[in-house]
């Protein structure tokens, strides 16, 4: 049994790749690790805000001293950073936009990834916080990333497995559609390349 946090942030909606391949995972997880919880975070139906100034400013200073705007951020903040360590397993179902990932999911991780919530600076350097837990990136690509010429504009995949290293999420399986913008049977055999990988990582969890 786990509890499993599901964050989707594809702007299609229903008709997300992304979001049906992880649902696809989410629906095998739960028959590997039967009554499980599944907790779904929709970034793009329901938008986080950006982080702005309150934010900024309430980082430096104690619980006692922020203002009423400030206590309203770092609530929030505190609410997802609590949700994701409440999580034994975290899918993030991310279609490429613009060669990285898409707002609503950054502004997700600008409210989680906070010194002294979800890493500290330690004289070694710096340390995650958020250990044990087992991540699965399910992205989605119109076109082809992982080799040739446009492999050093994925700036989607290598950012976020970056940023869940840094705050101790290092236990990182990828799945990726890409190619599926080149044509029907380009798209069936990305689809079909994903939902097979799928099938063997989860086998040999």
């Amino acid at each position: 049994m786990s509890n499993i946090l599901l964050l989707l942030s594809s702007p299609s909606g229903a008709a997300s790749l992304s979001t049906k391949l992880a649902t696809s995972l989410i629906e095998t997880l739960k028959q590997k690790h039967p009554g499980s919880s599944v907790t779904v975070r929709d970034l793009a139906r329901d938008q986080l805000p950006h982080i702005g100034e309150d934010f900024v400013n309430a980082r430096g200073l104690s619980a006692d001293q922020y203002s009423s705007g400030q206590q309203e951020v770092i609530a929030r903040s505190d609410a997802l950073i609590k949700e994701l360590f409440s999580a034994d397993i975290l899918v993030i179902a991310s279609g490429m936009i613009n060669f990285g990932v898409p707002s609503t999911l950054k502004a997700w991780l600008d409210h989680v990834l906070r010194a002294g919530a979800t890493f500290s600076y330690t004289e070694s350097g710096v340390k995650g916080l958020v250990s044990g837990k087992k991540a699965y990136l399910v992205n989605a690509r119109g076109g082809v990333y992982s080799e040739g010429a446009y492999k050093p504009f994925d700036f989607q995949e290598p950012y976020l497995k970056g940023v869940l290293g840094f705050i101790g999420v290092t236990d990182v399986e990828v799945v990726t559609a890409e190619g599926v913008a080149y044509g029907p049977d380009a798209a069936e055999k990305a689809i079909g390349a994903a939902q097979a990988k799928i099938a063997a990582v989860l086998q040999a969890a």
